[in-house]
């Protein structure tokens, strides 16, 4: 949605097949895009406008009127409410699928070449924090930061100043503090649900709108985190008042236990404070490092803090935050619809050093670009965990097929290494020769999900700086850039830098899995790797280099199933926009037969019970209207990604693999990659400011992405040069685009 950020406007299509030529756009597809492109820029400035100056009397009595006027109509206040609310963010999710579906049929302009000569700075790439508690922050972010700060404060600060001047004097100091933490905890409870009609916007992994402005879950799970703590910060101030209150009253275990009918209901308050604040605390950086699982397990409490605050605050005041939470629900049903199926496993292998790959199978058009990741879950360990990985395989490196490089840090990666090598090892004492399938890993996989463009393809120079593990996508976006450039595909990278810092050296031959000899005329690539714990070469560093593709040829099996589903992969419009419509079509008949049929002729005013209605509602509609899009969906898929043409489709691909596999192992080329085209450096960590400097000197006025995967305090020393050579460059210097592949929930 916005022109100013480069690489978050869609110039690629997401689907590989697309990015071949370049073509005109017609003029009627660019007018439909501009005219919905202003359209949901107004609802939502307009939307946000609202939400910052409610506190206003004007706006609460504008809010008033239009409460009056639509009282007694089909659906009444809360229908009322709900669409002044809510309607601007779901109409925009509506309109945002027009947009990319038009947006899916562009190719990438032959004016983005301007860019290297007229380098800009970008907000969203430009790194402005570095160190604190944010960790890197860009402009854009920043900017997000201080309109959250500023509203609350705003808000916050008008209500003290307006409820003070409307106190009585004639009251004792007693009542007249009881009064005003009263009302002053109830605005903050006003200010809190506003900031929680956006807290589960984030986290809505497949949503439409981190679609639409291309941002992906891994980024957009920071700012769930900043809203959760400011959500979270306001609740816990607005509990404070009233038990303040009811305490200098001499009645707080009255008040605690009370339950009332017509008004807000206290026990469920306490009991969802109770909840939220289980959550927050489980969420501290100290105590999730330190117990991961504690706070995966706490978190699954949101449903309890949800369903509670509904009954606490009623259908009336429910619906400020109820866009957020329903969009959730959408994402969250079809997460588990996509999760439920068995995903064939093509290969699990465990590395020399200590990373094990495994290799999924997939349907044809499942979507997905090189800095993708996706969720695993392996049930013979858990059937509780799903981890995030990266995907190292880039979509053109086959159609049916996706892999992912797993570095064995923790007890599940450990314990998922130890079940790989003991099915290896029952293999070889049944037969050297035999082509049965392993014991099974029963796998599971929610994703792809990432950009919606291959970001990485729009810049022609690339630096990719990673730290361990860090390079796996890294060696997705290569070979990606080598297919491109094989293939004829449009491409923009010419000059790649790659600079690696690993522990010890048995990691790198990772990197020589690439074949980059073959592009090596039309691309500039050079790579500095710096082995940190090591002083010098191993005594026999050729064999450490090629051991981890010295696998023992054997016939890979064929999976009983076929690829994941494509429920959730960045992809399909069409049945996404369909499962969108159909369940909002369905919240609103729901609804409307809820009043008709129950509420106004049973006269059902308790404003608990009315609360807990409309949230059952909201999953009603998506699990009934919006199951039967998602049916549908799957039947579409099982149309044409038939059983039978899967297995002979993919047989063709495993011995494929299985002959490129025999080939690597024997192939002088490929073991002499890694020596002809890196630098190592032992004993030492990568040097940023000579490195950028460098890259100044040689590259010129160019823009230069750089695209960082590591730990965050790497992360941060890249970004930390990043912002000062920015900031001091001269006219003949680049600017580099700091981008971050870091995921950390």
């Amino acid at each position: 949605m916005d022109d100013e950020i480069g690489v978050h406007n869609p110039l690629l299509s997401s689907h590989p097949s697309r990015r071949a030529f370049v073509r005109k756009i017609p003029l009627f597809v660019t007018l439909a895009k501009w005219i919905l492109k202003i359209t949901m820029w107004v609802l939502f400035i307009s939307w946000v406008v609202f939400i910052f100056l409610f506190p206003l009397g004007s706006v609460q009595t504008f809010f008033g009127d239009w409460i009056a006027a639509t009282d007694g109509t089909l659906f009444g206040t809360t229908g009322t409410l709900l669409l002044l609310f809510n309607g601007p963010l779901l109409v925009i999710a509506l309109l945002s699928i027009a947009f990319l579906a038009m947006s899916g049929e562009e190719e990438l302009p032959n004016k983005k070449k301007k860019t290297s000569q007229n380098p800009s700075f970008r907000l969203w790439t430009f790194p402005i924090l570095v160190d604190g508690p944010f960790g890197v922050v860009s402009a854009a972010e920043l900017i997000g930061i201080l309109l959250f700060v500023v509203y609350t404060m705003w808000s916050v600060s008008y209500y003290a100043v307006s409820i003070l001047s409307t106190i009585p004097g004639s009251l004792s100091l007693k009542a007249q503090s009881c009064l005003f933490l009263a009302i002053f905890g109830a605005y903050l409870a006003s200010s809190g649900m506003f900031c929680l009609a956006f807290l589960f916007l984030p986290i809505a992994r497949g949503s439409v709108l981190l679609r639409l402005i291309d941002i992906p879950f891994e980024h957009a799970t920071r700012y769930h985190v900043w809203l959760g703590h400011l959500t979270m910060s306001l609740f816990t101030l607005h509990g404070l008042c009233y038990i303040a209150t009811w305490a200098m009253e001499g009645n707080l275990l009255a008040k605690i236990l009370e339950w009332r009918e017509i008004g807000v209901a206290n026990l469920a308050g306490v009991i969802s404070l109770a909840a939220g604040l289980l959550m927050w605390v489980t969420s501290l950086p100290p105590v999730r490092k330190l117990n991961f699982e504690l706070f995966f397990y706490t978190h699954q409490l949101y449903v309890i803090f949800i369903a509670f605050l509904a009954m606490h605050v009623g259908d009336f005041l429910f619906v400020c935050a109820a866009g957020g939470i329903f969009i959730y629900i959408l994402d969250r049903f079809l997460r588990f619809c996509q999760s439920r199926r068995t995903v064939g496993v093509i290969s699990a292998k465990c590395l020399p050093c200590g990373t094990v790959e495994l290799v999924l199978a997939k349907p044809e058009n499942l979507q997905y670009n090189a800095l993708s990741f996706i969720f695993i879950q392996v049930r013979e360990l858990s059937w509780l965990q799903w981890h995030p990985f990266s995907v190292s395989s880039s979509p053109l490196d086959g159609k049916y097929h996706i892999s992912v490089l797993i570095k064995v840090l923790g007890k599940w990666t450990e314990n998922l290494r130890g079940k790989i090598l003991k099915n290896s090892e029952a293999e070889q004492q049944q037969s050297a020769l035999s082509c049965t399938p392993p014991t099974t890993l029963t796998v599971s996989v929610e994703g792809p999900y990432g950009h919606e463009i291959p970001y990485h393809l729009v810049y022609e120079h690339l630096v990719l700086v990673a730290g361990g593990i860090g390079i796996s996508p890294f060696l997705a976006v290569l070979s990606d850039i080598v297919h491109c450039v094989k293939e004829g595909r449009l491409c923009q990278v010419r000059n790649i830098l790659i600079v690696w810092a690993v522990k010890t050296s048995n990691e790198l031959p990772l990197l020589s899995t690439i074949d980059m000899d073959s592009v090596s005329s039309k691309l500039n690539i050079q790579t500095l790797i710096y082995v940190t714990r090591e002083s010098g070469p191993p005594l026999e560093e050729g064999q450490v280099l090629n051991s981890a593709l010295e696998f023992p040829p054997r016939c890979p099996p064929r999976p009983k199933r076929c690829g994941m589903s494509v429920l959730v992969g960045s992809g399909d419009n069409l049945w996404s926009g369909l499962y969108l419509i159909s369940s909002t079509v369905g919240l609103v008949i729901i609804l409307s037969l809820l009043d008709v049929l129950y509420i106004n002729p049973y006269r059902i005013s308790a404003w608990w019970y009315k609360g807990l209605l409309l949230l059952l509602c909201m999953v009603a509609s998506v699990v009934v209207f919006g199951g039967l899009a998602v049916g549908l969906w799957h039947l579409w898929e099982r149309k044409f990604s038939a059983q039978d043409q899967c297995e002979d489709d993919t047989s063709d691909v495993y011995k494929a693999e299985h002959e490129e596999t025999v080939g690597r192992s024997d192939s002088n080329e490929h073991r002499e990659n890694l020596s002809k085209l890196t630098g190592i450096r032992y004993g030492a960590r990568p040097n940023f400011k000579e490195i950028f400097g460098t890259i100044s000197k040689d590259w010129g006025t160019v823009d230069a992405g750089v695209i960082v995967c590591g730990p965050p305090s790497f992360e941060a020393s890249v970004a930390k040069e990043i912002r000062s050579h920015n900031l001091r460059r001269q006219r003949d210097d680049p600017i580099f685009h700091f981008n971050s592949h870091s995921f950390d929930l």
